[in-house]
């Protein structure tokens, strides 16, 4: 047991809920990456590299600080650790964030579209677009970066350009909760652009009412850090 060792365990059982609901496309595979970070500190919690999630135990969860020093965890942490640094720094706000290979959301990062507002619990929980991160090679500055440029419009998912998708929370089951609603909204929005007909997004009172409930509730939550 180590003072890491509950967000270690949390961690831990998020990740593998995620993994069992296919969220990391592939079972056996280690793709995706979790992390929380540690409250009162420059210090997070992460999922480590190239290690399948039905395997993992508490003792194979990383702690690394925001300068990439690794703390504890006996193997190399997530290549993505950088990009998920760049979030926790940008946007104190949050506190968990989940990379996924979702199916559905995966399809916008292939063919480079972003989702508008199409249900009140997603945009309010969400926000009001799911925006695309332009590509950049895994686990490279060039990715953190080009995430960092885009976490000002205050909003908890990202489409990763031919790669995956970004959820955000104030705790890992929002973070989580995030995803979920993502890929719904993904379901429906692909299913309905193969229609052809037009598509019906929020009315913009709706989507502005959502934004500053949302703007306030980050509000409090950074008040209460």
């Amino acid at each position: 047991m180590t003072e890491y060792s509950e967000y270690k365990n949390n961690l831990l059982n998020h990740a593998k809920l995620l993994s069992e609901h296919g969220y990391f496309s592939a079972m056996m595979g280690t793709g995706g990456n979790v992390s929380v970070r540690i409250k009162g500190e420059n210090v997070f919690a992460i999922t480590p590299s190239g290690m399948p999630y039905k395997g993992l135990t508490s003792d194979d969860i990383c702690i690394l600080d925001f300068e990439k020093n690794q703390i504890e965890g006996a193997h190399a942490p997530s290549i993505e650790s950088g990009m998920h640094i760049a979030i926790y720094k940008r946007r104190p706000d949050v506190n968990a964030i989940v990379h996924t290979h979702q199916n559905k959301a995966s399809i916008f990062s292939v063919i480079n579209r972003p989702i508008p507002a199409l249900f009140d619990e997603v945009c309010m929980n969400i926000g009001e677009i799911v925006d695309v991160v332009p590509y950049a090679f895994s686990g490279s500055q060039e990715l953190a970066e080009n995430v960092a440029g885009k976490l000002d419009n205050n909003c908890h998912c990202y489409i990763l350009q031919n790669h995956g998708v970004l959820c955000l929370g104030h705790t890992i089951e929002k973070a989580c909760l995030s995803a979920e609603l993502l890929e719904r909204a993904a379901t429906v929005y692909a299913d309905a652009l193969a229609t052809g007909l037009k598509i019906s997004t929020l009315p913009e009172e709706t989507v502005t009412l959502f934004r500053q409930i949302r703007k306030e509730a980050q509000d409090k939550n950074e008040r209460e850090k």
